[in-house]
């Protein structure tokens, strides 16, 4: 008991001393920055499986504690062989969810830390929207047709291991194309086709599943790899139902089911053609690149 108070003053005096050097603007930003991080990190956790982890690593974090308070010396000394290397086991633990962190950051407005963005302009506008209307003519004769098809159109985030998992094409969209694609028992009708830049990047290409376990039933693998892909990155997907033939169309988690010709148009023209809107955009090493030129020849 004696050791159980010895340790409570020595907590309340470390809280006396630490509130007294208190300063008003750097310590508040301080806890305010650490506020928004703890408070993001539970936002994006919450919709994943990670969530049940944090709440475990809670528990934990109250069971040591405790054994602290009681200056129970043993499991003390157990959890403190445990936790040494905490930090590592962490980000194994949230691996999935430091990546989606991450790549989220990347996709932030900050355009002056885009280093290798590629440049874009009217040419790459007029493929993509040409791409747009090739896929749309695609899914409305493989949708009269009942014939399943994952179409996935990259935007920011880059899908290499995505278009690594299948079979390289790089070929012009045409709605001819795209049917022979998924054309029922071909050697590529299977996976999920990439469009990259306005073209058919790869075909047969295997996507990660969506986490939602609240989905209908109904939904079957293609639904489900066409949720997952717009979960993990900004990508958009088209899906055609080979049951019943309806199209559906999937962004930032998000699915839009039984769309109509005219609602698949303006969701692809709204989603991927939003990032190039026929303006010319430059990387930061580009526009360098460009001044250090003017600068030269001046």
């Amino acid at each position: 008991m004696n050791a159980l108070l010895e340790n409570v003053s020595v907590l309340w005096d470390r809280l006396l001393a630490l509130f007294s050097s208190y300063n008003i603007i750097t310590d508040t930003l301080d806890i305010a920055f650490v506020a928004f991080i703890i408070f993001s990190a539970i936002k994006m956790l919450k919709e994943t499986r990670g969530i049940q982890i944090v709440k475990g690593l809670v528990i934990v974090a109250i069971i040591y504690a405790v054994i602290s308070l009681l200056n129970m010396q043993a499991s003390t000394y157990l959890f403190k062989t445990i936790l040494r290397d905490f930090i590592l086991v962490l980000i194994i633990l949230f691996t999935p969810e430091i990546r989606h962190a991450l790549e989220t950051m990347g996709r932030s407005k900050f355009a002056f830390l885009n280093f290798f963005g590629a440049q874009q302009g009217d040419a790459l506008y007029e493929r993509k929207k040409r791409a747009v209307l090739e896929i749309c003519k695609a899914c409305r004769e493989m949708s009269d047709k009942k014939i399943g098809a994952l179409i996935i159109f990259e935007r920011e985030t880059m899908l290499g291991d995505i278009i690594n998992s299948g079979t390289l094409i790089d070929a012009k969209v045409s709605k001819e194309l795209i049917n022979s694609l998924f054309f029922p028992n071909s050697a590529l009708h299977d996976g999920g086709v990439v469009i990259r830049d306005g073209r058919v990047n790869a075909a047969g290409c295997i996507l990660p599943l969506t986490d939602n376990n609240s989905l209908s039933s109904e939904l079957g693998t293609r639904h489900r790899a066409s949720l997952g892909i717009t979960e993990k990155s900004d990508a958009v997907s088209v899906v055609v139902s080979e049951e019943t033939g309806y199209i559906s169309v999937a962004c930032g988690g998000e699915l839009e089911r039984n769309v109509s010709d005219g609602v698949l148009m303006e969701r692809l023209m709204e989603y991927v053609l939003s990032d190039t809107a026929g303006k010319e955009k430059k990387s930061f090493f580009s526009v360098l690149l460009t001044k250090i030129k003017e600068k030269i020849k001046k």
